[in-house]
This record gives C-alpha cells, sequence and structure tokens, in this order.
C-alpha cells in the first residue's frame, strides 16, 4: 500500500471509523447537544477573549448565524454573554460551570471510548500509529523538518 491514492483512503476510512467512535461516545448521556453548538462551546473553551465576530470567523458563518447558536446556548444554560471589560462596545463569550462539565464530560466518555478500542491493538501497533500520526502532524503543518528532528526539539 504504497500508493499515495491507495494511503489515502486508508486514512479516509480510519477517520470515518475515529469519528463513529468519537460520536458514539457523546451519544446517550445528559442532555443531547447539536455538533454546531458543541463546536461553539469548544471555540470558547479554547479562548477566553472570544466575541461574537471571533466565533462567527471561526465557524466560518456570517455574524447572524453564529448569534443565533449563542442564543440557544444561552436560554440552555451553557453560555452567557457580558461587555467585554476592554471594549464594553463588545460581548465577550463565556461558558458557564455547566457548559464546562458537559465538555469534561464528553471529552472523558471520548477518552474510554478510544481507550477500548485501542486497548483491543496490539502494544506494537499503538506504538506505530503514535509514530505515525506525529509523522502525519508534521506533514500537515507542513514543517520542513523530519519527524525525528521534530520530535527531539519537542
Amino acid at each position: 500500500m504504497d500508493r499515495v491514492s491507495d494511503v489515502t483512503v486508508a486514512v479516509e476510512s480510519t477517520v470515518d471509523a475515529l469519528v463513529s467512535v468519537l460520536e458514539s461516545a457523546g451519544l446517550g448521556h445528559g442532555p443531547t447537544v447539536p455538533p454546531a453548538q458543541l463546536r461553539v462551546l469548544a471555540i470558547v473553551a479554547g479562548n477566553q477573549h472570544t466575541n461574537m465576530s471571533r466565533l462567527a470567523e471561526a465557524l466560518e458563518v456570517v455574524p447572524s448565524s453564529a448569534s443565533r447558536l449563542c442564543d440557544r446556548l444561552e436560554a440552555t444554560g451553557l453560555l452567557r454573554r457580558v461587555p467585554d471589560p476592554r471594549d464594553r462596545r463588545e460581548v465577550r463569550l463565556l461558558l458557564t460551570p455547566a457548559a464546562r462539565r458537559l465538555l469534561d464530560e464528553l471529552r472523558e466518555r471520548r477518552r474510554q471510548a478510544l481507550g477500548e478500542v485501542l486497548g483491543r491493538m496490539s502494544a506494537d501497533d499503538r506504538q506505530e500509529l503514535v509514530r505515525s500520526l506525529r509523522a502525519f502532524a508534521v506533514a500537515a503543518a507542513g514543517d520542513d523538518k523530519t519527524e525525528d528532528e521534530s520530535l527531539r526539539t519537542a
């Protein structure tokens, strides 16, 4: 399987399996939050200075669409909009404690689901997977370093 097209098909199939494992980990527990709203929560969690325009840009949607997503999250008690102390014309988006718990629980369920799958692999296969994922990450970043050089500087 040295042809790039064969590897591409294998990676795509693996990504589909990975997405399936991650999605199934999020089902059946607690309140159901649609994927678009979960994405908003993840973006806000990753940047404490998120405002509506930054959110819309990150989601690649118009600000009114981002605002409607925030309306829904605010109505369910997962998001708060507060004036930005640095610029009162801006509105900062903040996660509520309930949203943080939801994201923590989801992350833990996903890790457990991944752990179950990885546990069915041999130790050598897991080690090879980590090596391959690191090499992929280096290539995806467009870094000119080889994997070994990148790992030595990490």
